[in-house]
C-alpha cells in the first residue's frame, strides 16, 4: 500500500459498496462494527488535518447508524471480480447429472447406444449374438429333457469357471497365478467357447477397466449410464475405441502365436461347439446351453486386490473359482498364487 506523504486535500467519507449481500456469519455484524470503530482510530491517529465537517466516522448519526443496522452484514468485498469468484457455484451434480438408483454413482456423460449413432459391423454382430441367445432361452420350457441340461451345465461350469472367471479373469487379465502353458491354453481356449471375445480382446477391455475404474475412458464406465456398463456398451465398439484405443496393454499375450490365432479365428470356435451340440442332441441341447457367478460376485473385493486370485475374502464368501485354483495348488498345477495378506485387508477394512 502506498505511503500518504501529505494531507489529502479533500477527503471523503468512507463508502461501502453495494456489489454483494453477504449471509451473515454469527459475530460478523459486531466484528464489521469494531473494524469501522478500528478505522476511526486510525484515522483520528494518522495526524492529517481533517476538517470536522468531513469526519464523517465521527458523526454521531453514523455512529448511531452503524448501531442500528448491527443485524445487517456490511460486505468486505469490494471488487466486482472478486465477489464474482466468491459466489457459490452450484454443484454440477445436483444441478445437471443423476444417481444411478441404490447407488453413489453419478451419470454424468449419459452415452446413448442404441438410437442417434452409426452401427458398425462389430456392433451389429454382437447384438444378433445376444439377441440369438435370449430368443432361444424362450423355448427352454418346451425342449426339456434330462440329458439336455446336463450338458448345459457342464459346459456352464466349463466355460464359464475354467474359461471366463479363472483363465480370462484370474490367470490372463490379473496373473494371480500360474499354470503350465499347456493348460493355461487349455483353459484360455474354454474361455473363447463362452462367446465373449477372444483372450486379447476380452484382458484388454478389463485391463482398461482396471486402470480407468468408473472414470470416463472406463470401457464400461457406470459414469455413463446403468444399461450402458451393464451391457450396452458391447454394442458400442466405437466408444471404445475413443475411451482406450486398440489393445496396446496386452503385450504379453500378442506376442503368443496361439492367442494371435484365437483372435483372428474367434468365432468359428463357438459355431463348431453349437453345430457339433446340434448334432448331438438336436435343438434342446442348443436351446439348453444358451440358458444357463462362480465368486466373481465378490466384486469389492476384488477391486481392492486386483491381483489376488481369491475374491471371497471370507469364510462365508462362496467363491467356486478360488477352490479350483486352491485344487490346482494343491496338485502341484498351479504356482504363485497371489492373495492378500491379513495386514493388507485390515488396511482397506471398514
Amino acid at each position: 500500500m502506498a505511503l500518504i506523504t501529505s494531507p489529502p486535500s479533500n477527503p471523503k467519507p468512507l463508502q461501502f459498496s453495494p456489489l454483494h449481500r453477504a449471509t451473515r456469519r454469527p459475530g460478523q455484524a459486531e466484528f464489521v462494527l469494531s473494524r469501522a470503530m478500528s478505522n476511526t482510530s486510525t484515522v483520528l491517529n494518522s495526524g492529517h488535518n481533517i476538517s470536522m465537517s468531513n469526519k464523517l466516522l465521527l458523526n454521531t448519526k453514523f455512529s448511531n447508524h452503524l448501531h442500528k443496522n448491527a443485524n445487517r452484514t456490511v460486505p468486505h468485498i469490494t471488487s466486482a471480480a472478486l465477489v464474482e469468484a466468491a459466489e457459490p457455484k452450484p454443484e454440477p451434480e445436483a444441478a445437471e447429472f443423476r444417481r444411478i438408483l441404490l447407488s453413489d454413482v453419478v451419470v454424468n456423460h449419459q452415452r446413448r447406444v442404441f438410437y442417434g449413432r452409426k452401427w458398425n459391423a462389430h456392433d451389429l454382430a454382437n447384438a444378433s449374438v445376444v439377441l440369438a441367445m435370449h430368443c432361444l432361452c424362450l423355448f427352454a420350457p418346451f425342449q426339456f429333457n434330462w440329458s439336455a441340461l446336463l450338458v448345459a451345465v457342464t459346459l456352464y461350469v466349463v466355460t464359464g469357471l475354467f474359461g471366463i472367471t479363472l483363465s480370462f479373469h484370474r490367470n490372463l487379465s490379473h496373473r494371480s497365478f500360474k499354470v503350465p502353458k499347456w493348460l493355461e491354453y487349455f483353459f484360455a481356449y474354454w474361455g473363447v467357447q463362452a462367446l465373449q471375445g477372444s483372450p486379447i480382446d476380452w484382458v484388454s477391455t478389463h485391463r482398461y477397466h482396471h486402470q480407468f475404474v468408473d472414470s470416463e475412458r472406463d470401457p464400461h464406465s457406470p459414469t455413463a449410464g446403468f444399461w450402458f456398463s451393464h451391457m450396452s456398451w458391447l454394442f458400442d465398439t466405437t466408444s471404445m475405441n475413443e475411451r482406450c484405443g486398440g489393445p496396446n496393454n496386452v503385450g504379453d499375450l500378442q506376442k503368443q502365436p496361439f492367442y494371435r490365432f484365437l483372435e483372428k479365428t474367434y468365432i468359428i470356435h463357438p459355431i463348431a461347439l453349437g453345430a457339433l451340440l446340434y448334432g448331438l442332441g438336436g435343438l434342446p441341447f442348443l436351446v439348453w446351453v444358451a440358458l444357463l457367478s462362480f465368486g466373481e460376485g465378490w466384486h469389492n473385493n476384488h477391486h481392492a486386490f486386483e491381483y489376488s486370485a481369491r475374491h471371497g475374502l471370507e469364510w462365508w464368501e462362496l467363491d467356486m473359482t478360488w477352490y479350483v485354483v486352491k485344487l490346482l495348488q494343491a496338485i502341484g498345477l498351479a504356482t504363485d498364487v497371489k492373495v492378500p495378506t491379513e495386514v493388507q485387508k485390515q488396511r482397506l477394512a471398514i
